[in-house]
């Protein structure tokens, strides 16, 4: 089935659920409602071949109402083709139905997205932090936290417990760039080994030999 037939089926199918079907570089997506995800990635996976869920995101757009949004991207074995669905979450009540019933590779997926921007799923079979510590306070990847990271109060079990440091985000993917690392070697900015890293804080003007 190909995701424009696919498009139409759910508009016949799902008419009040499905919405603003879109096609971007030949990237088909259409808008979910959100109480009906899991209904229709059942529906996808069954009855139009979507066999597969290659990647589940959250995005956040703040500033706006609903916030924050979930990405599905459903690939069919059989037809070898793409299918997006996007469901909007609101930031009062970020909760949306599990998928892990139709896809158990969700799982991780919607732990991450639990993670990193607080959206929580509903259904899931152990819905815990999967990149920071149980019990650490911010969501890295919401717009609001800021890009030098924030003080939080390290878990028991790690070295020197007890402490508040801040996030470790010198060098990470979440800081711009200083201006003078050359197009090269400035994506990603963890090619920069310890002294690079020495030098450049020490030498904030100094200009790269390419």
């Amino acid at each position: 089935m190909t995701p424009q037939l696919a498009i139409q089926t759910l508009h016949e199918r799902f008419t009040d659920a499905v919405s603003n079907a879109t096609t971007f570089r030949d990237e088909h997506s259409i808008s979910v409602a959100l109480p009906r995800i899991a209904e229709v990635c059942t529906f996808l996976k069954k009855e139009c071949g979507f066999d597969m869920l290659t990647d589940l995101s959250g995005l956040d757009h703040y500033g706006e109402q609903p916030r924050f949004e979930v990405e599905y991207l459903l690939y069919s074995m059989t037809d070898h083709c793409y299918l997006r669905l996007k469901v909007r979450v609101p930031e009062q009540d970020p909760v949306v139905p599990s998928v892990t019933g139709v896809w158990q590779g969700a799982n991780w997926h919607e732990r991450e997205a639990y993670d990193m921007f607080g959206i929580r799923f509903s259904g899931h079979p152990n819905l815990k932090r999967i990149l920071m510590w149980e019990g650490y306070p911010y969501h890295p990847l919401r717009k609001d936290f800021p890009l030098a990271g924030l003080p939080a109060e390290l878990p028991d079990t790690a070295e020197g417990a007890g402490r508040v440091n801040v996030a470790p985000m010198a060098g990470g993917p979440f800081v711009p760039g200083t201006g003078t690392r050359s197009t090269i070697y400035r994506e990603p900015r963890q090619y920069d080994t310890g002294v690079e890293q020495f030098v450049k804080i020490k030498n904030p003007t100094k200009k790269e030999q390419v």
